[in-house]
């Protein structure tokens, strides 16, 4: 059981108050977490004491190197990964996705098809349409009224000439959490890459990239208590075959090959710092192992908070949830629409009493589209994170069922 009053206190954010003295509750989550003290602390004291470029003789440089290599084998670890060469480092995950997408447009052919899935964020659909320019067709998977994939159509579209399938593991629009072992599983033996975007996923399971048997695997670290970084896991020796635009001066191997420019390194410290908070919430003889026993307790407190939200707000007469239910595995994340109110009306009156959340599409706008809910400007999303209290959670239902 997570010891919430401790977690809370390093949070500095959740002390805000409105002029009527409400304390914040921040239900904004999968749009960014908030950031754990020893996180905002470690960037600061990178700029007060270690502030250089990689690779020099000096001091403070090395300090830098060190910080590097140490946040890669974290990474690596935090993944299940083979090792830190598999880990690049981007700015976000948009762009690093972007980069690859240009990288394998050279590696695929004319007639070649990669299937995508219209649940998806855009980062893991918009850079794949870049592979029209070579003739390489891009392929959509429908998703259902509950907002699932429809896994009969992926089936189907799964075919001779697909070279490669990118999907998301859980969606940040609405929450649902993917079979992408099922699809892994249809093309074991099959010469298809297969790309996960674990952005909405991380930051409530533990992931593990030899055992998920992927091909590259995105997440961000501002999804879970850190600073805005993206973070691409590639299969050993996959990312050495692509020809990834990049600078001659630039590190032509793996992982180094896909990263452009000169790195946040002050935030790379604080992606460590990051993972170290999340390791500190669980039990274990090595750094894997606190890990995972700390995403089973995250699970289960924000499970327990999102079911809670989820059922209370399915009670009241003008609302209605969109997404599957909790009968299966899902992330905390709850999103609905207001019968006479649009989803940006309802943030506004929530922010009034100091809550969090946003609305919209939030960036999976074929999937709000598919649903036919663009045309009231999408939903409501409120999401649980592993500060938020039962208390916080009783305050927003209240509101809610008042409005």
């Amino acid at each position: 059981m997570l010891n919430l009053d401790k977690i809370r206190n390093q949070f500095p954010s959740l002390s805000i108050k409105n002029n009527r003295g409400d304390k914040i509750i921040f239900l904004d989550g999968p749009g960014g977490t908030q950031v754990p003290k020893a996180v905002i602390d470690s960037i600061s004291d990178y700029y007060k004491f270690s502030n250089a470029n990689t690779h020099g003789e000096f001091e403070t440089s090395n300090k830098t190197d060190i910080i590097m290599d140490s946040l890669r084998e974290k990474i690596s670890i935090f993944l299940g990964a083979e090792n830190k060469d598999c880990i690049s480092i981007g700015h976000n995950m948009t762009t690093l996705n972007f980069s690859l997408a240009r990288g394998l447009i050279k590696y695929f052919n004319e007639g070649d098809e990669v299937v995508i899935t219209d649940l998806d964020h855009e980062a893991n659909r918009g850079p794949w349409m870049i592979l029209e320019e070579k003739g390489i067709k891009i392929i959509r998977v429908n998703i259902l009224k509950n907002g699932e994939i429809d896994y009969d159509d992926f089936v189907k579209k799964i075919n001779k000439k697909t070279v490669m399938i990118a999907m998301g593991m859980s969606s940040n629009a609405i929450g649902t959490v993917n079979n992408f072992q099922f699809i892994k599983e249809i093309i074991e033996n099959k010469n298809i890459l297969f790309l996960l975007d674990a952005v909405h996923y991380a930051p409530h399971f533990s992931i593990n990239v030899t055992e998920l048997n992927c091909d590259f695997l995105l997440c961000s670290s501002y999804k879970f208590y850190g600073p805005h970084l993206g973070f691409l896991y590639s299969r050993p020796g996959l990312l050495d075959k692509i020809e990834t635009d990049r600078l001659t001066v630039q590190d032509q191997n793996s992982p180094y090959k896909i990263e452009t420019g000169t790195l946040n390194h002050a935030a790379c410290r604080g992606a460590e710092k990051a993972l170290d908070f999340i390791s500190s919430l669980g039990n274990g003889n090595s750094y894997r192992k606190k890990i995972e026993d700390a995403y089973k307790v995250i699970g289960e407190h924000e499970k327990a908070l999102a079911k809670k939200l989820y059922s209370s707000l399915n009670k009241l007469e003008n609302i209605d949830v969109v997404g599957p239910d909790f009968s299966d595995k899902r992330s905390p994340t709850v999103s609905f629409i207001h019968k006479n109110l649009s989803a940006n009306k309802i943030c506004k009156l929530l922010a009034k009493e100091n809550i969090c959340a946003w609305d919209g599409h939030f960036y999976a706008k074929k999937a709000i589209e598919k649903m036919g809910l663009s045309e009231i400007g999408g939903v409501t999303r409120l999401g649980i994170s592993c500060y938020n209290s039962a208390d916080e959670i009783g305050r927003t239902i209240r509101v809610l069922s008042k409005i």
